[in-house]
């Protein structure tokens, strides 16, 4: 082998030496690169979905679509908890968010109007509502805005009379079409600060009787 030949075979293994070398390093600094964050599948902010206000029979509705100015009403709940709306036809709120009725809109308007945006709000709260009997001095039907508690309950009822027997309070609730509960309230123990739990929250149709 002469002096050339040698030459040519020492820069050959240099230069693969020196490839090896940078494939090492390469490699290393890879594996010491942070991982990308996994991706957060949960609702967003990290927090389940709180329920929202369900319509009731009585609210007044305003339901619009961007661009077109015949389907932007105001519609009235029925009592039976039904509304119509252009396109869509009857539809139901009972039990439903302003969310599930744009879902349900969006869906029955997409074969008309092609990317299409709805938009539902609760424009009168007028079917989310309690009612407070027997003594106090207003009794009556008040809409709720937003949830009130019992003791919340009576003071919108202007407070209970001298006669009022306070420990016999009860809250009425319908759990079912023909089922009814009662809810105890003792005033006395609640503005004592004992047995708070029965300050419970009203929902739509509670009613609240003072004897």
């Amino acid at each position: 082998m002469n002096v050339r030949t040698a030459i040519i075979s020492f820069r050959a293994l240099l230069y693969a030496a020196l490839l090896v070398l940078l494939g090492v390093s390469a490699a290393s600094a890879q594996s010491k690169a942070p991982a990308p964050p996994a991706q957060n599948k949960s609702a967003p902010g990290g927090a389940a979905a709180t329920p929202g206000y369900q319509i009731q029979p009585g609210d007044v509705l305003q339901i619009s679509v961007w661009r077109e100015e015949d389907l932007k009403l105001d519609v009235l709940v029925r009592p039976d908890g039904g509304f119509t709306f252009p396109l869509a036809g009857d539809m139901s709120a009972l039990g439903k968010t302003v969310e599930d009725l744009r879902k349900e809109i969006s869906d029955r308007l997409i074969r008309y109007i092609p990317d299409l945006v709805v938009t539902v709000a609760v424009k009168e709260i007028n079917g989310n509502k309690i009612y407070v009997i027997g003594q106090v001095n207003k009794p009556g039907a008040f809409v709720m805005n937003p949830r009130v508690d019992v003791m919340q309950a009576l003071s919108i009822a202007g407070g209970t009379t001298p006669f009022a027997k306070l420990d016999d309070i009860v809250v009425i609730r319908r759990s079912s079409e023909t089922n009814q509960i009662k809810l105890p309230f003792r005033y006395n123990d609640v503005v004592k600060g004992r047995g708070l739990e029965q300050n419970v929250l009203l929902v739509s149709g509670d009613v609240v009787v003072v004897p």
